[in-house]
């Protein structure tokens, strides 16, 4: 399996949104708080009915083409330190610095800026499930996590378990004989899911967001063959009606930027209205 990076003219590049989302991050000062790798990604991705997904966000969703999309991401995070600081900070953030994720997220826009959201995380570690919410809003979840997807043979396989309820995901996925990895095509739906700089999240009834920044997802398509859905009905009455699209795969980055949290308001109750894309009753 080969990374192919291809060619495109600079003024190509300069338009991608790894580009814009660099610019973005080198522009705020002190923004680049963190580091890490983040390898060997699973993403598998769901076609889900927009006005009863747009009931559980806090933020305004954004739709493909009139289609409301939720994928699930499945990776390992390698040596996550803060950017400054050399080996003594890295040190001390050992305990937690590598460890299995999975995400349930969803597509959403804030201040007019494309973003994601996360629904759900499940990591398998302990420590780390404690420091998430309090720090980024992110909802982190303990769960038991097997995943093998070293990339050697054209199958993977992965299975998540809930560390409360035992609720399951377990999947096959099968790449092309001979994958090549090259970065989304412009304007395609897998440049508009994968290609996305700013995490929007509400854990703990705080909004807070953050920016990211790496080089453009270098991917294939994967297929996809689902075992045990059981941890995403169980959670979400809307998945039981959710439509497989597709997947793709990537060896991923030894490094990834990762940025402080900035506060966005209080998450706010009541009801909400969907219509065409807009979510009624949020400023921001």
């Amino acid at each position: 399996m080969n990374i192919i990076h291809g060619q495109e003219s600079n003024a190509t590049l300069t338009a991608r949104p790894s580009a814009m989302a660099r610019e973005r991050m080198r522009a705020g000062r002190g923004e680049r708080m963190f580091i890490a790798g983040w390898t060997q990604a699973l993403m598998i991705h769901f076609e889900v009915e927009a006005a009863a997904l747009q009931r559980a966000l806090p933020f305004q969703l954004d739709l493909w083409q009139g289609r409301a999309l939720v994928s699930l991401v499945a990776f390992t995070m390698r040596g996550m330190r803060p950017a400054v600081g050399g080996k003594w900070t890295a040190w001390v953030f050992r305990p937690i610095a590598t460890h299995d994720f999975l995400n349930v997220r969803t597509y959403v826009r804030h201040n007019d800026e494309q973003g994601i959201h996360f629904i759900a995380e499940w990591l398998n570690s302990r420590l780390a499930a404690k420091l998430g919410p309090v720090t980024f809003s992110l909802p982190y979840r303990h769960g038991q996590i097997a995943y093998q997807h070293d990339g050697q043979g054209e199958t993977l396989c992965g299975e998540v378990a809930d560390g409360r309820t035992g609720n399951k995901l377990a999947y096959e996925a099968f790449l092309p004989e001979g994958a090549e990895f090259r970065p989304c095509p412009a304007g395609s739906r897998e440049e508009w899911l994968m290609e996305r700089y700013l995490a929007c999240n509400s854990a703990g009834g705080c909004r807070r967001n953050f920016r990211v920044w790496h080089p453009p997802w270098p991917q294939c398509p994967a297929r996809v063959t689902l075992r045990d859905d059981s941890l995403l009905t169980q959670n979400w009455p809307w998945f039981k009606d959710a439509a497989l699209i597709g997947a793709n795969y990537s060896p991923g980055f030894e490094e990834v930027w990762m940025g402080r949290p900035h506060f966005c308001g209080a998450v706010r109750k009541g009801p909400r209205r969907f219509r065409h894309g807009a979510f009624f009753g949020e400023a921001g």
